[in-house]
């Protein structure tokens, strides 16, 4: 006999969903694949299998620390020589 099965609605924005199932597609799964996949993960680790946290004191340090660099210099190269010639410069200062 068939085992019985529920449906589950997600609501997801649109971008989201099309990308996934586009993602999803090259690797020969459906989103109801993955969600399934994703299920049984959750059922067999008794957990999400994969990390959620929120950064730490240091982290967010670190990223308001890069986004402050970020405006000052506003720096734009167009090969990768130029940005490390840069560096370099900027590092002997």
């Amino acid at each position: 006999m068939p085992a019985s099965t529920a449906m589950v609605h997600v609501r997801v924005d649109e971008q989201v969903k099309v990308q996934a199932t586009e993602t999803l597609a090259a690797m020969g799964l459906s989103v109801s694949d993955a969600v399934r996949v994703f299920l049984m993960r959750v059922i067999a680790d008794k957990q999400i299998p994969f990390t959620i946290a929120a950064p730490n004191a240091e982290t967010r340090s670190a990223v308001a620390e890069a986004d402050q660099i970020s405006r000052k210099h506003r720096g734009r190269f167009a090969t990768g020589e130029e940005l490390f010639n840069d560096l370099e410069k900027n590092c002997s200062k």
